[in-house]
């Protein structure tokens, strides 16, 4: 008997792996310029959270009742309007060629897309359709009767091992497991390594001095994909 064929997956981290910036921030940054939140708390309390995520200890249900409070006071609709001028004004400008191409080349091999990302799924969504994937795992918000973001997370956040628990329950529901995929999976973060470490092929991408030194160390590819900005 002819065994299956493998699913070939392209696993892609955003921030800082195909956009040179972090999605995240940056859309706090731009609610901070529409008068949205108040300047002082607002860097005070994201800095701190920045800090903690860099260093592997990010507190994410904190964090996202955080990053979603403006998005719940404003409302839906007005909240989608300013996502609007952020793609345009923000992220359209971030994204560079050399990124685009990346995604292509996986893109014409037949690879199933899917972006992977600790940043919840109303600031990504656009972005990841932007660059044209299959499929988002972000983190999920939950949403209450009236279908309004609550300021918590749905399921398991994509952060961390959370995102090889994603992609797993992914691959579920395709009715597929590891041992049916081939895998590449490109990230800039050491709160990757547990997707890094369960794909055949780690892509260190964009690395800081830590990520790069573990992937020195291991043998893993290393792609500086913004080194000439």
């Amino acid at each position: 008997m002819k065994s299956e064929p493998m699913l070939q997956l392209a696993l892609f981290d955003l921030d800082y792996t195909l956009l040179p910036l972090d999605s995240d921030q940056s859309w706090g940054e731009f609610t901070l310029q529409l008068g949205w939140v108040d300047e002082a708390d607002f860097h005070q309390r994201n800095n701190a959270f920045y800090a903690d995520y860099n260093a592997g200890r990010l507190d994410i249900h904190e964090y996202v009742r955080f990053a979603t409070r403006s998005i719940r006071e404003r409302g839906m609709d007005e909240a989608k309007a300013a996502h609007r001028q952020f793609m345009q004004k923000v992220i359209q400008p971030a994204i560079r060629p050399v990124a685009l191409d990346l995604v292509a080349q996986h893109r014409a091999q037949g690879d199933k897309l899917v972006m992977v990302t600790a940043t919840n799924e109303f600031v990504t969504a656009p972005i990841a359709e932007a660059f044209g994937m299959d499929v988002l795992l972000a983190v999920e918000l939950e949403r209450d009767n009236d279908g309004r973001f609550t300021g918590e997370i749905a399921g398991v956040p994509s952060l961390r091992e959370g995102k090889v628990t994603r992609v797993t329950q992914w691959l579920a529901e395709q009715g597929l497991d590891w041992s049916q995929v081939q895998a590449t999976f490109y990230s800039d973060s050491t709160n990757d390594l547990p997707l890094l470490e369960k794909v055949q092929q780690p892509v260190v991408t964009n690395p800081g001095p830590a990520l790069r030194q573990i992937a020195n160390e291991r043998a893993w590819r290393i792609l500086d994909l913004f080194e000439n900005p």
